[in-house]
């Protein structure tokens, strides 16, 4: 099984939990719940907002599962070798969680994921690069907001926690893209406007 790169400590309001992840939280939710699944697998807890959120707000039937014990998931694991059936829930999710892992482990922790959902696999990763943004608002008028990332491809350096990004040297887009597609159909794929530095990807499962 992996080892944890950081305690619960790390979650701290302000500097873990500042204003651009609650604009992740939303969107995490936001593509979950579209897919009205009854059960659904969260890889990697974090700081249980998504979890709490789906369990006390909601009748799907939520587990969790990590390699850090003291974030007390339901199931200790790895997304490597994930401890549970095929199709076992409707859709499995991992938020901010695959970076952490050595790239070379990409495809395998999709094929996990995959493996274990029975309609949609639902992820984000970290982007990086520039954001240029424009948000207008006119009275009476919905608000206007478009926003791009400037290539910029840097030469990324483990720091402890991520092992790559999008947009660094090496991990161009479009090579992410292509990986997810050999899992199924990408139906979203998109960066939130108040949160430039999370990429979500909304996978089809090719079973379904």
């Amino acid at each position: 099984m992996s080892i944890p790169q950081v305690d619960k400590s790390n979650y701290h309001f302000g500097t873990y939990t500042f204003e651009g992840r609650f604009v992740s939280y939303y969107w995490q939710l936001n593509e979950v719940l579209a897919q009205k699944p009854a059960s659904v697998l969260e890889v990697g807890v974090g700081d249980h907002v998504f979890g709490s959120f789906i369990k006390n707000n909601t009748n799907i039937s939520y587990t969790s599962v990590d390699v850090a014990e003291d974030l007390h998931p339901d199931v200790m694991g790895s997304v490597l070798k994930l401890p549970f059936a095929e199709a076992s829930f409707d859709v499995a999710c991992a938020f901010e969680v695959l970076e952490h892992l050595p790239f070379e482990q990409f495809d395998r922790a999709l094929a996990e994921l995959a493996r274990v959902a029975r309609t949609h696999v639902v992820i984000s990763l970290p982007h990086f690069g520039p954001m240029v943004s424009f948000s207008l608002k006119i009275p009476f008028l919905p608000q206007m907001r478009t926003a791009f990332k400037i290539p910029f491809p840097k030469t990324h350096f483990f720091n402890g926690q991520h092992y790559w990004e999008i947009g660094k040297r090496g991990y161009p887009i479009f090579l992410i893209r292509r990986k997810l597609s050999a899992y199924g159909k990408i139906e979203k794929d998109f960066i939130p406007f108040g949160s430039p530095y999370h990429h979500f990807f909304v996978l089809k499962i090719k079973n379904v």
